[in-house]
């Protein structure tokens, strides 16, 4: 499921390796903040197998705003349902509560129930290049080479970076989001000031990227429930 509003949150039932600091950095349980709920291993949204996170990180410039210079911070977030290995689609859905929380290639979702390709996001200037760059990126590691006719309508969130970032610089290009694809990977997923997150505020304090798994018990079985946010 998707859900969407001025925060963008991604579930799994629809870049590059860590630093060492990033590993080191405490989450929330960590410190000792109570949650409800049963996490998964990772407590992320890799605990679903098979799903990758990739980032690109633009961090630059310091100082008063000049446009086309900087400061820069922004980025782009790759989530990749079934990894860079797989085309199969997987059922998706959308939702949104309020606000703007534009997003590409919402239509196809709602009016087939799937979702082909990656989820991106990044910040609210940026969401035409980085839908391009999917679609190319698409078309290099040959999904256009199945029999038939070929198109693709990629999935892509924003969310508004422009009061920390030269937004109208359009400083994401192509390549980082490509970057961000080819670089998505399982197990530990980078938090806070990464990817699309990078320019984010939320209430006054820094925003940014965060993921959390529940484990849910039916009787059915116990399935993972899974989420990454970029909060603004």
């Amino acid at each position: 499921m998707l859900k969407v509003n001025r925060t963008v949150w991604i579930s799994a039932l629809l870049f590059c390796a860590l630093s060492l600091a990033a590993q080191n950095k405490p989450r929330a349980r960590d410190l000792g903040v109570p949650f409800d709920g049963k996490t998964g291993a990772l407590n992320a949204i890799t605990d679903v197998k098979g799903v990758e996170v990739g980032h690109t990180t633009l961090i630059s410039g310091a100082g008063a705003l000049k446009v086309g210079v900087g400061p820069v911070r922004t980025g782009v977030t790759a989530i990749l349902p079934r990894g860079k290995g797989s085309r199969d689609a997987v059922f998706a859905g959308w939702f949104n509560l309020n606000g703007n929380g534009e997003m590409t290639g919402t239509h196809w979702v709602e009016d087939s129930g799937f979702l082909d390709g990656p989820v991106m996001i990044t910040n609210t200037h940026s969401v035409g290049v980085v839908r391009d760059a999917v679609i190319q990126w698409k078309v290099k590691r040959g999904d256009a080479d199945m029999e038939g006719y070929w198109w693709s309508l990629p999935v892509v969130a924003e969310t508004w970076d422009g009061y920390l970032n030269d937004i109208n610089g359009f400083h994401v290009t192509a390549q980082d989001a490509i970057h961000a694809l080819d670089t998505a990977h399982g197990g530990a997923v980078e938090e806070g000031n990464v990817g699309g997150g990078t320019g984010m505020i939320c209430n006054e304090f820094k925003g940014g990227i965060g993921t959390s798994s529940r484990m849910v018990t039916t009787k059915e079985g116990t399935f993972s429930v899974v989420v990454v946010v970029q909060s603004n």
